[in-house]
């Protein structure tokens, strides 16, 4: 293997992964690193200050996503918000709770603990809105379905969602993880029905760390907070809050509101160009899922007859970051449970790579990524 220092990658296509923070994400947080170390709780000037920024971070992101800033909670991450939307809703009002069966695990897990059932996908990894349709009754308290999923990328039908539990389960809580679909989407639209929405700061530029919930209106009556201690963040999220990844996150979020449209037609057009590439080199490899349904920097293939995670070795050495399924399961002895919820058997869930492409990726980087994975499968399918 190549000795290489630890670094950034020649080609970095794991961004579904985490994506590189954002220059100006980096700038603001830098003072509340050092001399603006105020807790944000404090009544002298230092700590009014803190404040301050925290409400600020809370106005942009309130924006970007479309909701009220009251409405914005802000946790350590996209899976403390999935836990506090899926836990603190069953706790506040137990039921029956219904969530996708491509879910991340932050909801998936806590869900099923609690007795959630599952909503199956059709193979191309969108929710089946039928079996939803048959599942959804007046004793489901809460509704959870992706904006975009982490593997595949492929956006969910929402408003189809919304409009079957609003008619058949009135008092159900409506939630999505759009942890995946800020970066690419206007989430504002897509998810203006659902009661809460989980997003992610380094999903988008911003630190790790960052996250937040909304919560809108009588959600925010039926929630029950799952860490007890101030009260912070309107009672629904104690802990004194991490002042300077809340700044990070709303100056990634910020850019991203400018940039969204315009980062999204590059980023397509640069997936197109590996993905085509890659398919016109490699005999026998095929996309998961139609391009017309993922967003523009997601794209998963299957290399029959090449192990992934023996690809991945290989890719690593030639400078190339992608994973195997989500990233959260990397390394898992089972096959992913979003593949095996498509219908795709356990032998072909391990031949399956994920490159996903963010806004920093270049053209140089699809380039090298089109010498270099080829060459590797040639050598495993070869045996060397």
């Amino acid at each position: 293997m190549t000795d290489r220092a630890p670094g950034r990658p020649h080609a970095y296509l794991d961004h579904a992964a985490s994506t590189p923070m954002v220059p100006e994400a980096v700038a603001a947080m830098v003072p509340y690193l050092g001399e603006r170390f105020a807790n944000p709780s404090g009544v002298y000037a230092s700590a009014r200050a803190a404040r301050r920024a925290i409400d600020d971070a809370r106005d942009v992101l309130a924006a970007v996503v479309g909701c009220r800033p009251g409405e914005v909670v802000f946790t350590s991450g996209g899976t403390e918000a999935d836990n506090l939307a899926v836990a603190g809703a069953l706790a506040a009002t137990p039921g029956t709770a219904l969530v996708s069966a491509i879910e991340h695990d932050a909801v998936l897990r806590p869900a099923l603990r609690r007795g959630a059932r599952t909503i199956a996908v059709t193979g191309e990894g969108i929710v089946d809105l039928q079996a939803l349709e048959d599942l959804v009754d007046e004793s489901v308290t809460l509704v959870s379905v992706m904006t975009v999923n982490n593997e595949l990328g492929t956006v969910q039908p929402l408003g189809a969602v919304a409009e079957i539990v609003r008619r058949r389960a009135p008092r159900a809580l409506l939630h999505t993880d759009a942890v995946q679909g800020v970066p690419w989407l206007d989430v504002a639209a897509l998810a203006g029905d659902f009661d809460l929405v989980s997003v992610s700061g380094h999903k988008l530029g911003g630190p790790k760390g960052s996250g937040a919930l909304v919560v809108r209106g009588a959600a925010r009556r039926r929630l029950q907070p799952i860490l007890e201690g101030g009260a912070q963040e309107s009672e629904l999220r104690a802990g004194t809050e991490n002042v300077a990844a809340i700044v990070g996150f709303g100056a990634a979020a910020e850019l991203l509101g400018k940039e969204r449209p315009t980062t999204a037609e590059r980023v397509a057009a640069l997936r197109d160009r590996l993905v085509d590439g890659l398919l016109g080199r490699i005999a026998g490899a095929v996309e998961l899922a139609p391009r017309r349904l993922r967003v523009p920097g997601s794209a998963q293939i299957r290399i029959p007859g090449v192990v992934a995670e023996e690809l991945l070795v290989l890719l690593d050495d030639a400078g190339i970051a992608a994973s195997a399924g989500s990233a959260c399961a990397s390394g898992a002895v089972d096959p992913s449970h979003v593949l095996v919820a498509m219908g795709l058997a356990p032998a072909r869930c391990a031949e399956v790579v994920r490159f996903s492409l963010g806004w920093s990726s270049s053209r140089d980087e699809i380039d090298h990524a089109l010498r270099a994975v080829p060459e590797a499968v040639s050598r495993l399918r070869a045996g060397s």
